[in-house]
């Protein structure tokens, strides 16, 4: 990858992107994962005003910490930067008591994860409003475009993509190019919304190389069948979760009215 020209060519994307809109901006939230990171730091290089929020609920404490060094790298290096730090804990744990009591269960915990996740979204776009600023995504091209590893109308609900066309691998390159704190960049990728120290890898089965090989041999029409072991398994688990996640990944389905019906 000719990473100093992919840098250039988003950032120019993005700056040229926020002006034919007349927008002022940008704002995202900073999660002290790579993928925010490079984010973020793609938006301030374009020059334009770039508002980073960090939205904990009951987060863990590794996360808190490289968001912040994160930030304080970013402030450093660019002055168009400003951050804002709103702790959602408080309006997380009141919806829960406001809903109705259910037992505990797997699926609670996923429901109450996307929960935190359509709570950030909103508060983003609080602060898009005021401002005149553009959301702008985190997802890679993996968990966008590959095992739909995002919460719909949550992460997945922004104005534009800046790092989607990119792989997980692809992305580290970036951040590499870019010097963003090591922390950062060795740290295990995580979603962060369930308040412990899970991986993404943890809940999905495999590692974002895995699942890059097996984006790569489903678009050339290859099946589990093809492979043995290790790589059968992955291919399955790729297949299962694009399989499951296809909702978040295509257009919202409309129902067309036969035009003799409206007459």
């Amino acid at each position: 990858m000719q990473t100093e020209k992919v840098v250039d060519h988003i950032v120019n994307w993005l700056k040229e992107y926020a002006t034919n809109a007349g927008m002022n901006g940008f704002v995202l939230g900073i999660s002290g994962g790579i993928d925010s990171a490079v984010t973020s730091a793609l938006c301030a290089k374009t020059g334009l005003r770039t508002l980073c929020v960090e939205m904990p609920i009951h987060q863990h404490t590794d996360q808190v910490t490289r968001a912040q060094q994160h930030i304080d790298w970013l402030k450093q290096h660019y002055a168009n930067v400003t951050n804002l730090e709103v702790d959602l804990t408080p309006v997380f744990d009141e919806f829960k008591k406001a809903a109705p009591q259910v037992e505990a269960s797997d699926t609670l915990d996923l429901t109450l994860a996307n929960t935190r996740a359509r709570l950030r979204m909103s508060t983003l776009y609080y602060f898009a409003g005021l401002h005149g600023y553009l959301v702008a995504g985190t997802g890679n091209k993996v968990e966008d475009f590959g095992v739909g590893f995002f919460t719909k109308y949550g992460d997945g609900g922004v104005d534009l993509s800046p790092i989607a066309d990119l792989m997980k691998t692809e992305v580290t390159e970036i951040a590499k190019f870019l010097g963003i704190g090591s922390a950062i960049v060795s740290a295990a990728p995580t979603d962060g919304l369930f308040g412990d120290s899970r991986t993404d890898e943890d809940q999905i089965g495999a590692s974002y190389p895995e699942l890059e090989w097996a984006m790569k041999e489903a678009e050339n029409g290859k099946t589990a069948d093809d492979f043995d072991g290790r790589k059968h398994e992955v291919f399955k688990i790729y297949k299962s979760r694009h399989s499951a996640n296809l909702h978040k990944m295509k257009p919202i389905p409309v129902c067309d009215i036969p035009v003799n019906l409206k007459k």
